[in-house]
């Protein structure tokens, strides 16, 4: 009769059972650990949270102000993040409804930190894509092979140029193309930061059958430039029943071909990523402030018609992919005098006026607040370079402090004297 023998423990299962039980012990002792922080978060949440905000806009700054500082910010963010779903703070009633500035924002903000939601939008970027690509699509006479190869050196854009301006002459007077090449003073483009040199060219909509205005921006390379420039970008505008108007965003590539053709495909759609498109554009489209000098004699009429046509899209909006006015107020939105960091120090009262200038124009309802998260290189030039804020004759040096003084009173965590972003995520501004 044959018996079950006894299992022993052999010298060579001892120790994986021990790991086994190790890790076991482990895994209940991290939900023991993390329930009982949860538990100490919502007993005190005024303490957490207040920690966080500190944590969060500090680590914002950093990153506005360097790049390098942004894998930082993102551990920070992905760490409150993390622990708000952790303990299911959002699904907290009596949080949500202390802390909803603080809540909206670090969830509207963890989106972009998702690998399918590179836009920061609240859909995944296909998504996206596929609903919007009505509104994106470059038009067809853009994309013939004599157009794509003058607009893609500058030696030869003239030639695209006539081939516009033969086109116009098909069209009525309000379907006329807007177009001027021009150097741009803030960004290169996505494929080439070396690059400044473009091609704008505004295609006019038709808001009665729900045509968009584009505009469709070509890079264009200069001779010296090393490598070629592949950014095509559209941004169009659709009136909305509301009275604003939604942007909708596109970067294409250029693909050069052995052969000597052209085509355009996605950014995207090539697997090469996308950017925060509400980062930089705060307004959806953004005017034109070439360098100076850039832009011929002849098509400079055309930079102020192009302008003024922007006007006339405001307020914009994003449709229902970003509610912009959860990321909060922006730069130069002070309107209390103790949150005006500026008050006695080595800044000029006039200088600390046209610090509140900002806010007048850039608010969730005309420009779109400028709020984190923003590029550093557009917002310093246009303050440094004169453009904001419209209508002041300050010095270098004043534009200097001007700046300095705009971003120390939004990031500013002095419990003493905050900042505009951290006295509205703690709900003070109620």
């Amino acid at each position: 009769m044959n018996r079950s023998r006894p299992h022993l423990l052999t010298p060579s299962s001892m120790p994986f059972r021990t790991a086994a039980l190790v890790s076991c012990l482990w895994l209940i002792c991290s939900a023991i650990s993390a329930r009982a922080l949860c538990d100490r978060i919502k007993s005190q949440p005024d303490v957490w949270v207040a920690a966080k905000v500190d944590a969060l806009v500090r680590a914002a700054g950093a990153a506005y102000r360097s790049d390098r500082a942004q894998p930082a910010y993102e551990r920070v963010l992905d760490g409150i993040s993390g622990m708000m779903r952790q303990c299911q703070l959002a699904c907290d009633g009596r949080f949500v409804d202390r802390y909803h500035e603080f809540v909206d924002y670090v969830m509207t903000l963890a989106l972009a930190r998702q690998s399918d939601h590179e836009l920061g939008f609240s859909v995944p970027d296909k998504q996206y894509f596929d609903e919007t690509r009505q509104y994106v699509e470059i038009p067809a006479f853009l994309l013939t092979p004599r157009f794509l190869r003058a607009v893609s050196r500058l030696e030869t854009l003239s030639q695209a140029k006539a081939l516009l301006r033969q086109a116009n002459g098909t069209r009525s007077a309000a379907e006329q193309l807007l177009f001027f090449s021009y150097k741009s003073r803030h960004l290169g483009t996505p494929d080439n930061p070396d690059s400044f040199w473009r091609l704008l060219i505004v295609v006019p909509g038709n808001e009665a059958r729900r045509v968009p205005e584009e505009w469709v921006q070509f890079g264009v390379r200069d001779p010296s430039v090393r490598g070629s420039v592949r950014n095509v970008s559209v941004v169009s505008v659709v009136p909305a029943a509301d009275g604003t108007s939604n942007a909708y965003f596109k970067d294409y590539y250029r693909i050069y071909r052995r052969d000597g053709s052209i085509t355009i495909k996605g950014r995207w759609e090539l697997g090469e990523g996308d950017d925060n498109c509400a980062s930089c554009h705060k307004s959806g489209i953004l005017p034109i402030f070439p360098v100076s000098g850039s832009v011929s004699r002849d098509e400079l009429p055309t930079v102020g018609i192009v302008n003024e046509r922007f006007l006339g899209y405001l307020p914009s909006a994003f449709d229902k992919y970003l509610d912009a006015s959860k990321l909060g107020p922006g730069l130069g939105t002070t309107s209390r005098p103790d949150l005006r960091r500026g008050s006695g120090a080595r800044i000029s009262l006039a200088l600390m006026a046209e610090a509140s200038t900002c806010g007048a124009c850039h608010q969730s309802n005309r420009l779109g607040a400028l709020n984190w998260p923003m590029d550093q290189t557009l917002i310093e030039s246009y303050v440094k370079g004169a453009q904001m804020p419209l209508g002041y004759e300050l010095s270098k040096a004043q534009r200097n402090e001007l700046y300095q003084r705009l971003i120390e009173d939004y990031f500013a965590i002095d419990d003493a004297n905050p900042g505009i972003l951290k006295v509205w995520l703690l709900g003070r501004t109620r």
